[in-house]
């Protein structure tokens, strides 16, 4: 690679059509959105938002999804135009689109890298064949397509890299990259505040759908340790917020709403509070908070869903219980909670695990290697070399 290559940032396009990292309101998917954009930059690449069109379509509305695409390649036609009017140097040299899948797929992407001759990449794409048919018919073959386009694939749990690996087309790459923090983003997680009585600590948004189910599990399990010492701080707001604050409503001022808290200096301090985040995860893809927790000690009782293994450590940094099972969640609760040591050591193994494993430099390190390997001179197609 020559000098000029490691001086000059190339461009490149960046899109989120399930959540724009400019979004209003806070989600794990605008905060990884926002990450990728900023590893990126450490790799040694200039990230550009190129468009903020959401395709979300929550309800399979297929009238909805057609006019999603064509918005999609409406805006793709802009952008072909945008950007062949620029100078070659200025032109994105690839495509990166983040999380495809049927519900929110990529029709912009494919368009333009195709146009511009650049590749297209996706990170975090996952494939569910059992949507072919049905209300997400449309965005399923939009998302399969888009996903088999794309030259490489950076994947972030193993429970999508299964799916991926056995639909990979023959010139794709598959690429592991862990979901990972920015610890620089927050306040130095120095001495942890000591309490007599256990803090326990939550933080999700209280919407319908898997929120709320998790909230409920949660609620139940609670019920079933109620005669051990323990207090509960739970971060979060929403519309199913009243229905939620009336399950915890038993527990009295054992447990404390703190509403959406999104100053991360506020966040900080309820994370060092805190002796186990506790988190039932029913659906989660992996969860961003399970992350932050950890970065400041804490350990971790989540339900094993999705690709929530990808960011905890079973009996490393903290424990995973069958998915959707209260009662087992309130054992794994109980258990630690009667055994301080191992919940300590826990604490202090995932903030290891975080600070050393998951960390901004090394996502960098696996994107500035596996995107220029599709910037080799002879493929370089429009980047400045």
């Amino acid at each position: 690679m020559s000098a000029k290559e490691h001086s000059v940032k190339k461009p490149i396009a960046f899109y989120a059509p399930l959540k724009s990292p400019n979004h209003p309101l806070p989600s794990g998917d605008r905060t990884m959105a926002r990450l990728l954009m900023k590893a990126l930059e450490r790799a040694g690449f200039a990230p550009q938002l190129a468009s903020e069109l959401r395709t979300l379509d929550k309800i399979g509305d297929r009238q909805f999804q057609e006019s999603l695409k064509l918005q999609s390649l409406t805006e793709a036609s802009r952008l072909i135009a945008h950007y062949s009017a620029l100078r070659q140097e200025e032109r994105p040299c690839l495509w990166f689109t983040y999380h495809v899948y049927y519900k929110a797929p990529d029709w912009i992407g494919p368009q333009v890298s195709k146009a511009l001759n650049i590749p297209y990449v996706i990170t975090e794409g996952s494939r569910a064949s059992k949507r072919a048919d049905g209300p997400w018919a449309l965005g399923h073959e939009a998302a399969e397509a888009a996903l088999d386009q794309a030259e490489a694939l950076f994947v972030m749990t193993m429970k999508d890299r299964v799916a991926l690996e056995r639909a990979r087309p023959s010139h794709q790459t598959l690429i592991d990259l862990p979901p990972f923090i920015d610890a620089e983003e927050w306040p130095q997680p120095l001495s942890r505040h000591a309490s007599k009585t256990p803090h326990l600590l939550t933080v999700a948004m209280m919407r319908e759908g898997d929120k709320l189910a998790s909230y409920r599990i949660l609620a139940n399990a609670l019920e079933r340790i109620a005669d051990l010492p323990w207090s509960f701080d739970i971060v979060g707001d929403g519309e199913a917020r009243p229905e939620i604050e009336r399950s915890f409503a038993p527990f009295k001022d054992r447990v404390h709403f703190h509403g959406q808290i999104e100053s991360r200096t506020d966040l900080a301090n309820l994370y060092r509070s805190a002796d186990l985040f506790v988190w039932p995860a029913v659906n989660e893809a992996y969860g961003m908070v399970l992350l932050e927790a950890q970065l400041f000690g804490c350990a971790i009782i989540a339900g094993n869903f999705g690709g929530v293994a990808s960011v905890v450590k079973h009996e490393e940094t903290g424990l995973l219980t069958f998915p959707g099972d209260a009662p087992a969640f309130a054992d794994g609760m109980r258990n630690l909670l009667e055994h301080t040591e191992r919940l300590r050591a826990l604490g202090q193994n995932a903030q290891r695990f975080v600070s050393e494993e998951r960390n901004l430099d090394g996502a960098a390190m696996r994107l500035r290697k596996g995107l220029y390997s599709l910037l080799r001179p002879e493929g370089a197609r429009s980047c400045a070399s």
